[in-house]
C-alpha cells in the first residue's frame, strides 16, 4: 500500500508579515518562523496509524509531499522524524500566489503515475484559510474524494475504504469507497506524534526528493492575484483629553448622544 501525505509550510502563527514592494504578494522577514500546517499534521498521524493497523506481512510506504521554495525542506524532514518514509519536495523557486488549483495541479501531475492508494490532505490550510487543495486533486485524477474526515477505515481485506465526515450539529456522514481516493482529514481525528529521536536521525541524513516544478505537466493556471491590500478599518477611534474629571465628563456626554444611557 502506498499513501501519499500532502503538507504545507506556513509561517508561525506570532510571525509579523507584511506585503512586499510591488504589493503583489506577503513578505516576511529573514528570522521568519515557518512550521507545519497543523490540519497536515493530522493527515501525516493518520497515515502512520493506517500504517501499523497493516499485518506484519504486508507493506505499507507513506510519502510527504510539499510544494514551494527551498526552505520547505524542513517542513519535509519534520515529517520524516515524525515516521514519513520519503520526502518529496516539488521546487517552486519564486515565492508569489498560487492558488490552491495550481498547487494541486503540480500534486496530481507528479502522483498520477506513482500508484498511490490513498492520497490525504488537512482540511485546511491556516495561512491562506483555503480547503479546496485535496478537493481539486480528486478531481484532476478523477479519484473519489470525502472532505471533513473524522474517521477511516480499510474494509473488506483493503479493497474498500470506509469513511466518516462530519457535518454540522455533530452528526456524520457515512461512506464507502473504492481506492485509489482523496481524503481531507479533520482536526481532533487522532494526536499527533511527537517525532521519536530514531527517526530524527534518520530524517536529519535522508535526502529529499526535489522535482523542478516546471517539469511537471501541471494544467494552466486560472486564477491571478489581481491586487492585495491591508483591511480597511472598520471603526475609528477617539481619544479624549484633558484631566481624569474633564475625560469622564466628555466621555458621559458622548454616552448621552448616542442614547446609550
Amino acid at each position: 500500500m502506498k499513501l501519499l501525505v500532502c503538507v504545507k509550510q506556513v509561517p508561525d502563527s506570532e510571525t509579523h508579515l507584511f506585503m512586499n514592494k510591488e504589493e503583489s504578494w506577503v513578505s516576511h522577514e529573514n528570522n521568519t518562523a515557518f512550521r507545519m500546517n497543523r490540519f497536515d499534521e493530522f493527515a501525516l498521524e493518520e497515515a502512520l496509524l493506517i500504517r501499523e493497523r497493516i499485518p506484519r506481512d504486508e507493506k505499507a510506504v507513506i510519502h510527504a509531499l510539499s510544494v514551494g521554495p527551498a526552505r520547505i525542506g524542513l517542513t519535509l524532514k519534520k515529517a520524516m522524524a515524525m515516521g514519513a518514509d520519503e520526502g518529496i519536495h516539488i521546487l517552486v523557486e519564486q515565492e508569489h500566489y498560487m492558488s490552491p488549483f495550481d498547487t494541486a495541479s503540480l500534486i496530481a501531475s507528479y502522483a498520477k503515475n506513482m500508484g498511490y492508494d490513498l492520497i490525504l490532505t488537512g482540511v485546511m490550510a491556516e495561512d491562506d484559510m483555503h480547503c479546496l487543495v485535496g478537493q481539486f486533486i480528486a478531481e484532476i485524477l478523477a479519484y473519489p474524494c470525502v472532505t471533513s474526515v473524522i474517521h477511516q477505515e480499510f474494509i473488506d481485506d483493503g479493497n474498500k475504504l470506509y469513511v466518516e465526515r462530519e457535518v454540522e450539529t455533530g452528526r456524520r456522514i457515512c461512506l464507502q469507497l473504492n481506492p485509489p481516493a482523496v481524503l481531507t482529514i479533520q482536526s481532533g481525528i487522532n494526536t499527533p506524534r511527537y517525532p521519536s529521536l530514531s527517526n530524527v536521525m534518520r530524517a536529519k541524513d535522508q535526502e529529499i526528493i526535489t522535482i523542478d516544478a516546471k517539469k511537471l505537466l501541471a494544467l494552466e493556471k486560472r486564477e491571478k492575484l489581481v491586487s492585495l491590500s491591508y483591511p480597511e478599518p472598520s471603526l475609528k477611534g477617539m481619544f479624549l483629553e484633558g484631566t481624569p474629571r474633564e475625560k469622564a465628563g466628555a466621555l458621559l456626554r458622548i454616552l448621552h448622544e448616542k442614547s446609550f444611557i
